[in-house]
């Protein structure tokens, strides 16, 4: 009996926790199907009284945010696939690939991860601009590309592959880029899956830097396109959580659908750094 009371405790204080954290997602969901008008009332309804997909119709034909939707996803797709191979190369070089100035250049990236985002943007927007890469996606890519966060995590894992087995396949006349993609992808293949699960998420939800890159209306982002319509359908709360619900679908499906692989990466990743 000892043992089970707090096990018992410990599980219903998580379910609890569970629920402290889901409740206003769930009601965000219920409140979308609502009414206009219904979700503003004290105390605000738990269930709508009458289901209507009314507010997705309207994102989606008279405030046209299909065409965010559909800029937001390429911008996180293209974000997440560009990450995942330069920062793989890279994190392997850094783990397994012998040059001069390595560790000075490794530590030097670790201590820029101290600086926080936003002051670099100006310089990364001048440096755009002089590019002619302003109101372009390939601008609000471009700080995906390569992060000090994404080379560490994958320079950590790299740490774990055997010497042995990469001088083995050199032996055999493997070049390296066939033995990084032959060998070391697949083993590394967890925390890349963790590595997209972030890259993803950071791509969808962000809001500074599109708003920053972005000027034509067209490109916008489905975080600035909505943004863009709270200032006029401020008062429109059911509208504005169905607007909510699309842009946390699609990051929840990515994370649902490599679930596994993320969990996996993280466990092992912290066993192995």
């Amino acid at each position: 009996m000892k043992r089970v009371l707090p096990t018992v405790l410990l599980n219903a204080l998580l379910a609890a926790l569970a629920v402290l954290v889901l409740a206003p997602l769930a009601w965000m969901v219920s409140a979308s199907f609502m009414v206009s008008g219904e979700a503003n009332h004290f105390p605000p309804p738990l269930l709508p009284s009458r289901a209507t997909f009314e507010h997705y119709t309207d994102l989606f034909t008279r405030l046209n945010l299909a065409r965010a939707f559909g800029n937001s996803l390429l911008v996180a797709v293209l974000a997440t696939i560009v990450s995942l191979v330069t920062n793989s190369m890279a994190g392997y070089a850094f783990a397994k690939l012998r040059f001069r100035g390595r560790e000075r250049t490794f530590r030097l990236l670790l201590a820029a991860l101290v600086i926080p985002g936003q002051v670099s943007m100006l310089p990364l927007f001048l440096l755009l601009k002089s590019m002619g890469l302003v109101n372009t996606y390939t601008g609000v890519i471009v700080p995906f590309m390569a992060t000090i966060f994404g080379i560490f995590m994958v320079r950590q894992y790299a740490l774990s592959i055997p010497d042995d087995l990469l001088d083995a396949a050199r032996v055999d006349g493997a070049g390296e880029f066939r033995m990084f993609v032959e060998i070391v992808l697949p083993v590394l293949a967890p925390i890349l899956a963790t590595l997209a699960v972030f890259t993803f998420l950071s791509a969808w939800n962000d809001f500074l830097w599109p708003l920053i890159v972005l000027s034509d209306d067209s490109r916008y982002t489905l975080p600035v396109a909505l943004a863009s319509l709270s200032g006029e359908h401020v008062q429109d709360t059911e509208l504005m959580m169905a607007g909510s619900v699309l842009t946390v679908l699609p990051v929840l499906a990515v994370f649902l659908l490599l679930q596994r692989a993320y969990m996996r990466g993280v466990m092992m990743g912290s066993v192995k750094g």
